[in-house]
């Protein structure tokens, strides 16, 4: 004769399953970052092309203290409104071994290669802006959004993710966090504020349709 198991022990075990599910999401990601944590490894990425018609890998900027990675592109208001203060970001740590990359992966007109290039141009860029045609890039640090930022420090693992700073629209800063987190990182130390909630448009990620049987 069968027997069936007690309710009470039918929640015992739920608990204790849903109480391991949480832990095992929180070991493996961050607190708004599905994919990475704080002081995961940084994703590699290889042979991205940039607007200089040059190829780039991550392990080309061995030799640098720290990297920013951007996630950004040319059609996102939000984007467009962060460009300048990346830019003096860029100069600001420029002398401190500090590199930046922007990298897009959106596939609309607006925001390829050629429009990538008449961008650069335009704003003089002095950092890479890489396109990603394959978006995996973008999935690999997680990231959603556009613009989104990765501070990777000299052991190349995730120091900070989020935001750019407390400003969307970069006329009201009081909180520079990647700023902030370089700052830190450079001296050897763990940035106070590690991730915030990126703001921006979602990445148009390209959707694999299930085909239907027959």
């Amino acid at each position: 004769m069968s027997h069936k198991p007690c309710p009470a022990t039918i929640t015992v075990w739920t608990l204790i399953l849903a109480a391991l599910t949480c832990f095992a999401a929180q070991t493996h990601a961050g607190e708004f970052n599905t994919t990475l944590n704080i002081g995961d490894d940084a994703p590699v990425w290889k042979n991205l092309p940039g607007t200089d018609d040059q190829l780039h890998s991550l392990s080309d900027l061995k030799a640098y203290d720290a990297i920013v990675v951007a996630f950004t592109c040319n059609s996102c208001p939000y984007a467009v409104d962060v460009e300048d203060r990346l830019i003096a970001l860029q100069q600001q740590f420029a002398a401190q071994n500090v590199a930046v990359v922007a990298i897009n992966v959106n596939k609309v007109e607006a925001d390829l290669m050629p429009a990538m290039k008449q961008k650069a141009a335009e704003k003089k860029f002095k950092f890479l802006y890489l396109f990603d045609k394959s978006q995996q890039t973008a999935k690999d640090f997680g990231a959603k959004y556009t613009p989104e930022f990765f501070v990777l420090g000299n052991d190349r693992k995730i120091a900070y993710m989020g935001s750019f700073d407390d400003s969307p629209d970069g006329k009201n800063v009081t909180k520079p966090y990647v700023a902030g987190a370089l700052e830190a990182v450079l001296a050897g130390n763990t940035p106070s504020l590690r991730e915030t909630v990126p703001i921006g448009c979602r990445i148009r990620f390209e959707r694999n349709l299930r085909k239907r049987s027959r």
